[in-house]
């Protein structure tokens, strides 16, 4: 079996929270993420670390901190973390 056929049987293990399904820090972190990246869903992977609400905190804090603007513009790290996920099959990131 290569590894692309591995792939795609693999079935998820882990709990997605969804969005109306989300309370309390949880729900707050998912409004953040909406509110900053002006987008109107929860991306994938951090539905996945909603099951840890401080894991999705830290996670969320931290690439908040590197993707806001500065030396670069947040739109060119969103494009390069977008061609990162495709060039290595990272579908959780949307």
């Amino acid at each position: 079996m290569n590894q692309s056929d591995s792939h795609a049987t693999r079935q998820a293990t882990v709990r997605l929270i969804s969005e109306k399904a989300a309370t309390g820090k949880v729900a707050e972190i998912y409004q953040d993420i909406m509110d900053t990246k002006e987008i109107p869903f929860v991306p994938n992977i951090c539905k996945a670390l909603a099951n840890h609400p401080d894991h999705l905190e830290l996670c969320w804090t931290q690439l908040k901190s590197i993707m806001k603007p500065g030396v670069i513009d947040g739109l060119t790290k969103e494009i390069i973390a977008l061609e990162v996920s495709v060039t290595n099959r990272l579908q959780l990131l949307y």
